[in-house]
């Protein structure tokens, strides 16, 4: 596989962080740097992506250089369209606040795991109303999930980018491959009249795919709709670096793609509340659109395996353990 490695990944943003740092007074790199250091601490799994503040650097209070620096940092856990998408989502975020009075400013909490100069594991996330990226850096590869983005609203309804739909691509082709299923097919698929309120993992600290429905296997898919799932699933991979994208589809159909799922609730006509997901054994993938009449999306990719790069961890404290 060509283009960028793990590891050229893993140094961009090591120089990320460092940039970061440099540009940061001392307080502030205090109140950056995770307590306790220890990235296997189960309080470091706690997130949310609902609004109000978060343990570390809120960035309401960073000047432009310092701002520059965080996004730069950002965009390092992301593919170009990932990246685009999380400046999306910051984007509609402002939007919202627009309409609600005067726009302050973006309020996001960076939070540093470990020391990004030493040989030891070592990550960061970012977090606020609708955006959590968490990110563990080790010798052996990268992790980023649990990756959520959020959009309200769904549809932007005024301003220059009025009509934009930041999870468009998530909702339409989960939406072309259930109206393409007839019958059986669709029974299966269709598991409630009546979509759940929310993602039903929400902010689980482990994802369980069991939370989730059943669904359709992929086997009972025809080809064109077993494409239709394909893509479904790597618009999600494809929003990390490539070479972690690659890595995890790459275990999908190692695995077997007959071990994926689909399943819908809600109604099928674009504007309906819906709730969509994709179960495996190692990953899963959900996308709700069904608050404020359908006008306010969510989306969340969760590893069984990799969330808080617990695999990379376990395997790095075992040998250091040897």
């Amino acid at each position: 596989m060509g283009g960028i490695s793990s590891k050229d990944v893993a140094s961009g943003m090591r120089e990320a962080a460092r940039a970061l740092l440099a540009v940061l007074e001392p307080e502030q790199v205090r109140v950056l740097r995770a307590v306790p250091d220890r990235l296997d601490a189960p309080e470091l799994r706690e997130w949310t992506y609902l609004p109000g503040p978060r343990p570390g650097l809120g960035t309401e209070g960073l000047d432009e250089r310092q701002r520059e620096a965080v996004d730069a940092l950002l965009a390092t856990a992301h593919s170009a369209a990932g990246a685009e998408l999380v400046r999306g989502a910051i984007e509609v975020e402002r939007h919202r606040r627009a309409q609600l009075g005067p726009l302050g400013p973006d309020r996001y909490w960076v939070r540093l795991l470990g020391d990004p100069d030493g040989d030891e594991p070592w990550g960061w996330r970012m977090n606020g109303h609708h955006l959590a990226v968490h990110v563990l850096v080790t010798a052996a590869g990268i992790r980023v999930t649990p990756h959520f983005v959020g959009s309200e609203p769904a549809r932007v309804g005024s301003g220059p980018r009025a009509g934009h739909r930041l999870l468009g691509p998530e909702e339409d082709l989960a939406r072309r491959l259930v109206t393409s299923l007839h019958g059986t097919a669709r029974a299966s698929a269709v598991f409630a009249a009546v979509p759940p309120d929310d993602i039903l993992t929400r902010a689980d600290p482990f994802a369980d795919p069991d939370l989730l429905p059943e669904g359709l296997p992929y086997d009972r898919l025809a080809p064109g709709q077993q494409r239709l799932l394909e893509r479904l699933v790597r618009r999600y991979l494809d929003r990390a670096p490539a070479a972690y994208a690659e890595e995890c589809w790459s275990d999908a159909v190692t695995r077997g793609l007959s071990t994926l799922s689909f399943a819908w609730a809600g109604g099928l006509v674009p504007g309906d509340r819906h709730y969509y997901c994709v179960r495996a054994p190692d990953f899963l993938i959900e996308y709700d659109n069904t608050q404020d009449d359908g006008n306010h999306a969510h989306s969340v990719w969760r590893h069984v395996r990799h969330d808080w790069g617990a695999d990379l961890l376990r395997g790095h404290y075992t040998e250091q353990h040897a």
